[in-house]
């Protein structure tokens, strides 16, 4: 065979983009290996899906789609540019950032949506590079709720009070593209702004939202479902559910911001209604081999508030009970995060490493006792390739190797939890990275290195891969 003939070309593409030799971030089988592949970089079968690691890249906000004209949010060549790259280095999965299921419903009018056909070919545009790429593609689904029409964080960044104080958050005005007169939630009136600012106060950076009505929940339901559907014309692998972070579907979980007295308010029955219907709708429509992940704050860290003793809030054993719902519904698997309902919460994410992980661990202990089967996804500042590793390996003790002496102990009662007879259990069945894609596309090739592992790098890049260790 002649040597241009070795070069083929990805598959299902209108233009050139070589075929790799072995799909990046897989590792290469040794008879010299002295020590068993770590489950990090194992290949999981979901369905008809398989990851060729267990490294996913979790959806970011990059507030980069037209506000308006026949392009509003639709994606853009900037997308293939960075969701392409994390693909190309070797992430077994990478996600489309918060997409919105109605107009509404974004959080940006610069974020993306998918309440159009016209937006499904920019979709698949993008979904068909990531594919190519030997990753998985995803597209998380949302609607911002009351959390909606503010504006890129960069442009609050900019932007100070009369007392010098950097806002955190803008409010999108119509002439910005925004739509505040349609900002919507569980309750409406300006007691239930996010930021609880009135709209005369110039620090406030959200809408007061408007009530939906049960004839709008209902119609937010099919819109829900439509979204599906598109994303499945445009060729993506995974669908998430957004219900965390207080958007909208996470402001009807929560009884502190769901005080509604219709079939979607008050029980816990009523408040997860709404996430039910959604789910069992898009699981009608998609097809029977297709994943369907869903991602939820599983505490939103208001149990110490004055609201949460009063009312109540969504917490750890909440999300146990609807954990364990979640397989007979058709969802495959759990993506923990945590907060963002209230800015009382009393937690501060950034200064902790491995709390949302404890609680994916107590999720997937509790579900294993009742013989449920559902996949556990943990997300949240992991940065380090030993913390990833153990995460996800059997005997997670040393989650925190080099950390603080306390939340090193804290992981291993999270380990204790865990255990079966027969040994120790995993922590969560996959990572889910953020930021650290940022700041390195290449994370994946590097963790690898790092643990001493032999992985397959993008033809492109081979000149340049690390060196053995």
């Amino acid at each position: 065979m002649a040597p241009q003939d070795l070069n083929h070309g990805a598959p299902g593409l209108e233009y050139f983009t070589p075929k790799h030799l072995t799909s990046p971030g897989t590792p290469f089988s040794s008879s010299k290996a002295t020590t068993p592949t770590p489950t990090l970089f194992t290949p999981l079968t979901i369905r008809s899906t398989t990851l060729r690691n267990r490294v996913l890249v979790a959806p970011m906000c990059q507030y980069s789609t037209a506000p308006t004209g026949p392009t509003t949010g639709a994606l853009t060549d900037y997308h293939i540019a960075t969701l392409g790259h994390y693909a190309l280095k070797g992430a077994g999965l990478v996600f489309v950032e918060a997409t919105g299921v109605q107009a509404n419903g974004r959080i940006s009018p610069n974020c993306p949506g998918l309440w159009s056909d016209a937006q499904i070919p920019a979709l698949r545009r993008v979904s068909d590079f990531i594919k190519s790429q030997g990753a998985l593609s995803g597209i998380q689904l949302a609607h911002a709720g009351r959390k909606a029409s503010t504006c890129a964080p960069w442009i609050a960044g900019a932007q100070r009070t009369q007392g010098g104080t950097r806002k955190v958050s803008v409010r999108a005005d119509v002439d910005a593209g925004g739509w505040p007169e349609d900002v919507v939630g569980p309750m409406g009136g300006e007691e239930w702004t996010w930021d609880e600012k009135k709209l005369d106060d110039e620090s406030g950076g959200y809408w007061a939202p408007r009530a939906l009505s049960e004839k709008e929940v209902g119609e937010l339901v099919q819109d829900w479902a439509s979204a599906a559907q598109r994303a499945v014309k445009a060729g993506v692998d995974v669908i998430e559910i957004h219900g965390a972070h207080g958007y909208l579907i996470h402001q009807f979980l929560s009884p502190v911001t769901n005080r509604r007295t219709d079939r979607y308010g008050g029980s816990f029955e009523n408040r997860t209604r709404v996430l039910i219907e959604i789910i069992q709708a898009i699981r009608k429509v998609i097809p029977e081999g297709m994943p369907l992940y869903l991602r939820i704050s599983s505490t939103e860290w208001l149990e110490e508030t004055d609201e949460g003793k009063k009312y109540g809030s969504w917490d750890v054993e909440s999300s146990i009970r609807l954990a364990k719902l979640l397989p007979a519904l058709g969802v495959d698997l759990l993506d923990v995060s945590s907060g963002g309902n209230r800015p009382a919460q009393q937690i501060n994410m950034f200064d902790s490493k491995d709390y949302q992980v404890r609680i994916a661990a107590r999720i997937r202990s509790e579900l294993q006792k009742e013989n449920l089967s559902l996949f556990i996804g943990a997300v949240g500042l992991i940065t380090e390739a030993e913390q990833a590793r153990d995460i996800v390996e059997e005997g997670g003790a040393a989650i925190l190797k080099n950390g603080e002496a306390e939340i090193a102990k804290e992981a291993q009662a999270a380990v204790a939890v865990t255990q079966s007879k027969d040994g120790n259990e995993p922590l969560a069945d996959v990572v889910l990275v953020a930021r650290q894609f940022m700041r390195e596309p290449e994370w994946v090739l590097r963790v690898a290195w790092q643990l001493s592992l032999d992985v397959a790098w993008p033809n492109q890049f081979l000149r340049v891969r690390f060196p053995k260790l």
